[in-house]
């Protein structure tokens, strides 16, 4: 039976080391910012910007969260960034993704000062990734390199199989794999027999957002399977891509959803935080 990776726990020993940091710097007279941007109601973000006070809370950082109309234009969105940007008190800004569709995510993006962009998605901070001299890491892919160290899993002359291109986790999670020595191969809905592949996986990581994609007879028997999928079945509730019924018998490791990736993507921002906070003061 596979070890379950729990991302949950190691988040909060993430969250505990956050706070004591965070207390450092509050003696040295800097409360560390993050400001929060989320554009219309969509139930989904907005249980997401909830999560992300809570952790706020937890950690000793002081949270904003700026609710916007969804009828906002371009040029509304962009002062506020840059009023953001000028802002001390703000060390890291985060724009919740999605926005709506009649605005132009790249440029919202580009408009974060890199300094403060702690999804690490602005185009610098993914050059500095791309050369090895990040910033900042990409939360989510950074979370799943926190949870195979945890779990003592070293990527160094292993074959990892992405499911997933996107700038938000799929590409960013190959880098971070190739900068420990992995193999990589990153599939994408034109790749053709998908589980050829996966089959050869030493470390399948699963970013598609399309629930029971990955299949058990998918699974290389021994392999570390990270599900970062969060999708939501008709009945409500949570599921990965990967069936984790099927898939937990042949891997040696492997991530639950709800409580593997999620709670790690969490608990970087925090730390992505402080790292901010701490240049800020340098």
């Amino acid at each position: 039976m596979a070890t379950l990776m729990d991302g949950r726990a190691l988040a909060k020993t993430i969250r505990s080391e956050v706070l004591e940091h965070a207390g450092q710097l509050r003696r040295r007279g800097v409360t560390p910012g993050l400001a929060v941007v989320l554009v219309g109601d969509d139930p989904a973000s907005a249980v997401y910007v909830r999560n992300k006070e809570k952790d706020c809370a937890e950690c000793g950082i002081h949270s904003t969260v700026h609710r916007l109309p969804a009828d906002i234009t371009q040029d509304g969105l962009l002062v506020l960034l840059s009023r953001l940007n000028a802002d001390p008190a703000v060390h890291g800004i985060l724009v919740q993704q999605p926005l709506p569709e009649r605005l132009d995510p790249f440029s919202v993006i580009c408009a974060v000062d890199p300094k403060k962009d702690v999804d690490a998605l602005h185009p610098e901070n993914v050059g500095l990734i791309s050369l090895d001299r990040p910033y900042f890491l990409p939360c989510t892919p950074a979370g799943v390199m926190a949870l195979l160290e945890h779990y003592g899993i070293d990527p160094k002359g292993r074959h990892c199989v992405i499911i997933g291109r996107s700038h938000i986790v799929g590409k960013p999670m190959a880098q971070l794999m190739l900068a420990r020595h992995a193999t990589v191969t990153v599939c994408h809905s034109k790749t053709p027999d998908l589980g050829a592949l996966t089959r050869q996986a030493d470390i399948l990581v699963s970013a598609a957002g399309k629930p029971g994609l990955v299949t058990g007879d998918m699974v290389r028997f021994g392999a570390v399977v990270v599900d970062v999928g969060i999708n939501k079945n008709p009945d409500g509730k949570l599921a990965g891509d990967v069936v984790f019924a099927e898939a937990e018998p042949a891997a040696a490791y492997i991530t639950p959803v709800p409580g593997g990736v999620g709670p790690m993507t969490r608990a970087i921002l925090m730390k992505n935080t402080i790292t901010a906070a701490v240049e800020a003061t340098v």
